[in-house]
């Protein structure tokens, strides 16, 4: 009979959250609390002196670069999404790639074989699973209904003991979404967004792992092929990115793009909320560059698995009276 601790013993009491029972997807990977804290604690644990990161990426992967004072340098992308490397690659210093929209994983491969110091961030493809001896990181909320939560994959891993993390006050737009609606809770989203900056490195919180361990991940994934495979075989014509997708990945969203500058706007004011990725890279570029393009004429579609063939229609649809 297994040993309990008394201390840690509840017997009795309020219900909590019913939840239901299951394992993460990523049971061996390291549990953090956010992506940029993930990447942060490679930064320190590999002691690198420079990072070459992406014109086409968020913000918020300078937090911990310039926390830890680290120089940093970005480097561009072609119409493919794949870096453009015209530069050498210091000894001491790590080159950071992005899996674009989760649809990347063949230029992922390919880098792998090339570059000795590379960080993967996974944080848009969440079912691309890491290669042996890559450092890789993921962003759980940008695919799960959690407030927080970043799996890592990295050989060397610290010997310090962080605190672990608490959710409970980032919870309020989740809570909301589901007795008022999206649009209700979406102040409490952007709160959250801002209450995550500059936390140090924790463990994941118990609610996130909680809530992640419940999840279908086999349903998610399928769901998100069956979607993106839907658009795609409508859209492909019309899509000015052009790329080759293996139908065994589930991406984040479904990558529209189109030099109707007005179609993010059109598309919002019809209820389908897309993003933009990402407003900073504005300010990094210049009107002539091709991230500036992106980030003004990408448009994400939203695939995931809250959404049916239906829904997908009333995407297409809606598009349609615009293309």
């Amino acid at each position: 009979m297994q040993k309990i601790e008394t201390s840690q013993l509840t017997i009795g009491g309020y219900f909590g959250l019913e939840l239901p029972p299951g394992n993460e997807y990523y049971t061996h990977l390291i549990r953090l609390n956010t992506g940029r804290n993930a990447l942060e604690y490679i930064l320190r644990e590999k002691g690198y002196k420079k990072i070459y990161i992406p014109y086409f990426t968020c913000d918020v992967l300078l937090e911990p670069i310039q926390k830890l004072d680290i120089a940093y340098q970005f480097y561009s992308i072609d119409e493919h999404l794949e870096p453009i490397i015209d530069f050498e690659i210091e000894s001491d210093a790590v080159f950071l790639y992005t899996n674009y929209f989760g649809i990347k994983q063949q230029a992922v491969k390919c880098l792998s074989t090339k570059i000795t110091n590379l960080i993967i961030d996974n944080s848009q493809a969440f079912f691309s699973e890491p290669l042996p001896g890559i450092d890789t990181f993921y962003s759980c909320r940008k695919f799960f209904g959690v407030s927080d939560g970043a799996y890592l994959q990295i050989k060397k891993k610290s010997t310090k003991k962080y605190a672990v993390d608490s959710s409970v006050n980032r919870f309020s737009h989740l809570i909301k979404s589901i007795d008022l609606g999206v649009q209700q809770g979406y102040s409490d989203f952007v709160k959250n967004n801002k209450d995550l900056e500059n936390n140090p490195i924790r463990i994941m919180s118990p609610l996130t792992r909680k809530i992640l361990a419940g999840v279908n991940y086999t349903e998610c994934a399928r769901i998100r092929k069956r979607n993106f495979n839907f658009l795609h075989k409508h859209l492909k014509d019309h899509n000015l990115f052009k790329f080759n997708f293996p139908e065994e990945y589930s991406p984040m969203v479904y990558p529209f793009l189109s030099n109707n500058k007005q179609l993010k706007l059109h598309l919002i004011q019809r209820n389908i909320y897309v993003a933009t990725y990402w407003p900073n890279v504005f300010k990094w570029t210049d009107a002539r560059m091709y991230e500036n393009y992106l980030a003004r004429c990408i448009v994400p579609l939203p695939i995931d698995h809250r959404y049916s063939l239906h829904d997908m229609l009333y995407i297409l649809n809606t598009l349609r009276t615009f293309l």
